[in-house]
């Protein structure tokens, strides 16, 4: 199977890269090798490469800075996919694109299933649903996969920024009125490995719209205490935690207060299915940096 994965260099693409190498010719590309913003090249590249399966773990995830440049927001996140939806439509290959939780406004009061109506509150919810909006037009062979509170050893996420300010601070105030269920990379790469394979076997389930994120919900803060409770283990400088309320943080944004996500279709459809949370937190703090 000839695999071509956008966002290589982001903390997906580095979770999903190796992984995805098993199954034969994979062209692993960053942002600066092929940029999605310039569509002519992006259909281009598809039209040229011809692969079976491409997996899009590129986006733009800058929640605030979004509600600032909606339009390279859009162009990321609602463009891009529809370009790619439409040439692999063209190609007969398989989209494999990630979406987000923050398509709803988090006003249920239970976790979210897929058919549940979308209210996204900031501009990148708004641009990330116009994506997945753009890939059902297409009618193509794809699979989106909304996750959610994404973290890895590397690049830019809460986990790492709590390990930095919990061994800089002595106090270190995290929201506590917002739940949703944290995702590691790693975890999710595996989930999507696993479809790749049924993929490749020529056994997948229904394509469409799943929700993939490890089972379990949490706020902030919990997820914070899970990696206070790493580092007091390990014997390393703590600081304390303060709950407060997301009303306290300050923030131009607008969140979901609760964008806790349903992942039983993707089990049922797929028979696939995420870790719970803690579980695949301690794999990621366990594992190499």
């Amino acid at each position: 199977m000839k695999i071509l994965l956008l966002g290589a260099h982001g903390q997906l693409g580095r979770s999903l890269a190796p992984l995805l190498a098993s199954f034969g010719e994979l062209q692993a590309l960053t942002r600066a090798e092929l940029e999605l913003h310039d569509l002519p090249a992006l259909r281009q590249g598809l039209r040229r490469e011809r692969p079976q399966l491409v997996v899009n773990a590129a986006a733009w995830t800058a929640v605030e800075q979004a509600e600032h440049e909606p339009q390279a927001a859009f162009a990321l996140n609602a463009a891009a996919p529809a370009a790619l939806a439409e040439e692999a439509a063209a190609l007969g290959a398989w989209l494999l694109h990630y979406s987000t939780d923050y398509v709803f406004d988090g006003r249920l009061g239970r976790p979210y299933r897929e058919d549940d109506a979308c209210a996204p509150l900031n501009v990148y919810g708004q641009s990330k649903r116009a994506g997945e909006q753009a890939i059902v037009a297409a009618g193509g062979k794809a699979l989106i996969l909304r996750t959610s509170w994404l973290y890895s050893r590397h690049g830019r996420n809460f986990l790492l920024t709590m390990q930095r300010l919990l061994r800089e601070r002595a106090e270190v105030r995290v929201v506590a009125d917002q739940f949703g269920n944290p995702t590691s990379c790693a975890a999710l790469a595996a989930a999507s490995l696993a479809l790749v394979a049924r993929i490749a076997a020529g056994n997948p389930g229904p394509g469409g719209l799943y929700h993939a994120s490890c089972t379990g919900g949490a706020s902030w803060y919990e997820l914070a205490e899970a990696i206070a409770a790493d580092l007091r283990a390990r014997g390393e400088p703590c600081a304390r935690l303060l709950p407060i309320a997301a009303a306290d943080y300050p923030s131009s944004v607008a969140r979901p207060a609760d964008s806790r996500l349903d992942c039983s279709a993707l089990q049922r459809d797929w028979g696939v299915a995420l870790p719970d949370w803690r579980t695949a937190l301690a794999a990621c703090l366990a594992g190499p940096a």
